[in-house]
């Protein structure tokens, strides 16, 4: 497993690498780098960093205060299945801007087992996953 941190300063994030490696997935298809501009200026962004090269990225697009969406959960290649993107989905939860957000979603199409780890479960169309959890207000 990778020595990896994780930090929520956009100063930090490359943006060029991580648009890129976006658009070559299979639902950031066709986007472009100044959609990806806005998308992250308007979410909470979260990095994975080893040696302070970034690995990882994602983003929850929230009111950061009852409902949160999980969005570009990604881990660069030759870096995933190491837990990367778990810590990058935990820290978003655990971010206290959304300590008291009881609805988290996401969509995915082969990310199953690693959101369930997390306590998401699938909706019936097997796409769409959530997780509701109980907060102090």
């Amino acid at each position: 497993m990778a020595n990896f941190e994780i930090s929520f300063d956009l100063s930090q994030i490359d943006f060029r690498a991580t648009s890129g490696i976006l658009k070559e997935s299979y639902w950031g298809s066709g986007r472009s780098d100044e959609l990806h501009r806005r998308a992250f200026a308007n979410s909470l962004c979260v990095g994975a960093y080893v040696g302070g090269n970034q690995v990882g990225f994602g983003r929850a697009i929230t009111d950061r205060t009852v409902f949160a969406y999980l969005a570009d959960i990604i881990v660069w290649p030759g870096y995933r299945g190491q837990g990367i993107g778990t810590r990058l989905v935990q820290a978003l939860i655990d971010h206290p801007d959304c300590k008291t957000v009881t609805h988290w979603s996401l969509s995915t199409n082969d990310a199953h087992a690693v959101y369930e780890k997390l306590g998401f479960r699938s909706s019936t169309d097997g796409r769409y996953m959530r997780l509701d959890r109980i907060t102090a207000t």
